[in-house]
């Protein structure tokens, strides 16, 4: 796989995302970035959840640089993508974007994520099988 692919979802804006103005809190723009990296991990049949129960090992964000460029508002169909720009032993890095249905950017951010074991939070390498499934190609 290249680390170019791409991957675009789509996610609306309700009520309870916004302020009394209409406008997308600040804090919830990392929620549906969240969303679309576990879309895209889903797309890679990486499941979080068994990642814990099955291997004893999470997948945590060590760092994100969000730079907020317009508002999102209330209704508005986000299109956020997902690229994975690097992997490291224990990290990997990605790049996502934040559209409105106009196409204006209204976000991006840069993340940087940990393999940590689940019972004692310490950084442990990717299992050569979910390293294997993170370069793959989306299964949908």
């Amino acid at each position: 796989m290249s680390l170019d692919t791409i991957s675009t979802f789509n996610y609306r804006v309700y009520y309870e995302h916004t302020d009394g103005g209409g406008v997308v809190y600040h804090s919830r723009y990392l929620n549906f970035f969240e969303r679309a990296r576990t879309d895209w991990l889903r797309q890679r049949n990486i499941i979080q959840s068994d990642l814990q129960n099955k291997h004893n090992i999470i997948y945590v964000v060590t760092a994100a640089n969000i730079q907020f460029k317009k508002p999102a508002r209330m209704d508005d169909t986000l299109t956020v993508t997902c690229k994975m720009t690097k992997i490291k032993r224990a990290t990997v890095e990605f790049y996502q974007e934040m559209h409105n249905q106009d196409g204006l950017l209204l976000a991006t951010v840069e993340i940087k994520a940990a393999s940590l074991k689940a019972d004692s939070f310490k950084v442990v390498a990717f299992p050569q099988l979910l390293k294997e499934d993170l370069l793959s190609e989306p299964r949908f």
